[in-house]
This record gives C-alpha cells, sequence and structure tokens, in this order.
C-alpha cells in the first residue's frame, strides 16, 4: 500500500480542464449504468460538524474509493480549515488496498470546483462574463477559478455573511486572477447583472431569493450537501427552465431539490435531469438565452473514484 500525503497530491493534481473533463465523464458514466453507488453515510456532531462517508464503483475503472469527509465550520476561528478527510483507494478486481490518500480534503475542494466548472461548461450562457459568488471561504474562490477555466469572465462580486471575510476574499481573488473582484455588502445586489451565480455556503436558509434573478441567469448551488442546508429559495427551483442535478436520485433527499420538494412545490419532470444525460445528449440543456438554469450539486461518490484513481495513476507514471 502506498501513502500519498497533501503535498504530493497537491504537485499531481490540479484544478484545470483535464480534471473538468474527467468529471464530466463521471456524471455521464453515472447515468449510463456503469455505476454501483450507495447512499452517502453522514455522521452528525451536534452543534460542531458533521462526517460524510462516499464511495462508488466505477465499470471500466478498476479502482475505487471510499472516501471520509469532514466539515467543521466553526474551524475558521481555530486558524483550521473547515474541510478535512482522506481517501482510501482499493483494487476492483480483489478489494486490496492500493493506496492512503492523506489528502485533508484537498482532492475534495478541487473536484467539487471541477463539478461546478462541468455545469457552467454545459448550462450557462457561452458569454457569461460576470461572476456572482455567495459565501467566502476556499470553495468561493476554486469555484470562481473553475468559471475562469470554462466562461471569459471578466469581473467577479463575492457576498458573505460577515463583510471582512468577502473583502478578504475579493482582494485575494483579484490578484491571484488578475480581473476584477469586488465585495458586497447586499446580496441582492451582487446578483445583479450577474451571469452565473455560485453558491458555496453551509446556510440553513436561503441566501439567494427568486426576486433577485434575472433571465438567462444561471446558477449552481454546491453548499447543500446535506438534509438541513438550504441555500436557494425553494420556488426557484420550481420556476427554472431547467434544472440539473449531480444525481437526482439524491437531490431528492438532500440539496436544494429536496427543499423545493419539502415545500409542497412541484417541477415539471420535462424541466430537470441529470447533468450526465445533457453531457451525453440525451437532454438539450439550455435552449434559449433567456432561459433561467440551476445546477444542484451534492458531492457525488463518482467523483471521488475519478479523482482518486487520476491522482494514483499519475503518481505511478511518476515513480
Amino acid at each position: 500500500m502506498h501513502i500519498l500525503t497533501e503535498t504530493e497530491l497537491r504537485a499531481l493534481v490540479k484544478l484545470d480542464t483535464t480534471l473538468i473533463d474527467a468529471i464530466a465523464d463521471g456524471f455521464r458514466a453515472l447515468v449510463e449504468g456503469h455505476v454501483i453507488m450507495p447512499d452517502i453515510l453522514r455522521l452528525d456532531i451536534p452543534e460542531k460538524g458533521e462526517v460524510d462517508v462516499k464511495t462508488a464503483y466505477v465499470k471500466g475503472i478498476d479502482s475505487f474509493a471510499v472516501k471520509i469527509s469532514s466539515g467543521f465550520f466553526g474551524n475558521a476561528a481555530l486558524g483550521l480549515p473547515s474541510l478535512s478527510g482522506m481517501m482510501v483507494l482499493l483494487d476492483a478486481k480483489t478489494g486490496v488496498t492500493q493506496a492512503l490518500l492523506l489528502d485533508n480534503g484537498y482532492l475534495t475542494d478541487i473536484r467539487t470546483a471541477a463539478a461546478g466548472g462541468v455545469a457552467a461548461r454545459i448550462l450557462s450562457r457561452p458569454n457569461s462574463h460576470i461572476a456572482a459568488i455567495y459565501g467566502a471561504g476556499l470553495q468561493a474562490r476554486l469555484q470562481l477559478k473553475a468559471l475562469l477555466l470554462t466562461r471569459p469572465i471578466t469581473e467577479a462580486r463575492i457576498w458573505a455573511r460577515r463583510p471582512e471575510q468577502a473583502l478578504e476574499t475579493a482582494a485575494w481573488c483579484t490578484k491571484e486572477y488578475g480581473l476584477p473582484v469586488h465585495a458586497c455588502a447586499d446580496p441582492a445586489e451582487a446578483s445583479k447583472g450577474a451571469d452565473i451565480i455560485v453558491t458555496t455556503t453551509p446556510s440553513a436558509t436561503p441566501i439567494l431569493l427568486r426576486e433577485w434573478l434575472e433571465p438567462g441567469q444561471h446558477i449552481t448551488a454546491m453548499g447543500s450537501d446535506a438534509e438541513f442546508k438550504n441555500e436557494l429559495d425553494p420556488s426557484i427551483i420550481a420556476h427554472a427552465s431547467l434544472y440539473a442535478a449531480d444525481s437526482l436520485l439524491q437531490t431528492t433527499r438532500l440539496g436544494e431539490l429536496h427543499h423545493t420538494l419539502a415545500n409542497g412545490l412541484n417541477i415539471e419532470l420535462s424541466c430537470s435531469t441529470d447533468l450526465g444525460t445533457i453531457l451525453n445528449g440525451k437532454h438539450p440543456g439550455r435552449c434559449a438565452p433567456d432561459e433561467i438554469t440551476v445546477a444542484d450539486l451534492t458531492g457525488t461518490g463518482v467523483q471521488d473514484t475519478v479523482i482518486a484513481k487520476m491522482a494514483y495513476d499519475i503518481w505511478k507514471n511518476r515513480s
């Protein structure tokens, strides 16, 4: 068994178009019946955080990952990252452990951002150039990077409940990405005129309201990976032109669709699909420039297997 450290993994795998393409292939496999993926196992630590266990076997990939990921959102006050974890890669033929990937959540962070890149690439208008990011943590920075890899972004806004964090993240993104990124004090103002809106928070109450939206916008919600989390006004999904999930089966139990259904709101079957169904050409996706589209990303085990296998293969080829 090989042990790969976070430092090694950061050198092996980056958030780039290669990773975005690989995650897209994982979504295709998921809807084509080539994936065995059990429900997420989640342990809630009252008033502190949560631990998720995700896994998936993908036909044609000779390894599979089991990922343990923790989210303790009070860690910022302790000077610690909110997310941590590790992945175990096992041989799909023998079950023998091949590698322990001690990534401390790094692989989860970038595979989550890559999924946002997939969603933007297939759902937003090709000329989308203004981004609004809700939340100011690491994932906000990574989601903006994913957008820069997939769309001609020239301007971005950051809104967060803590204004000082929004200012800090906006300044960091401006310096790192070389484009104007502004902190907004008003969440409604952040969405005004934006082509793509991404929510990246663990909020339990909606932070994006339907009345703020404009024709043609695309929204990616990626923070609601548990039943109690809810970033979008439930009526956004009920009235969207198109709703696309990383896994429809999963988002009926958690994520934003879960809250729409729990509020007694309906969504037309013709207006909802999986990202993989659009990717493999069995759903047209966005059909007009003025449509409002929504991607609901709750995180899937297939993403973890894809990125763990990618990291291991790159390491083997370099060894």
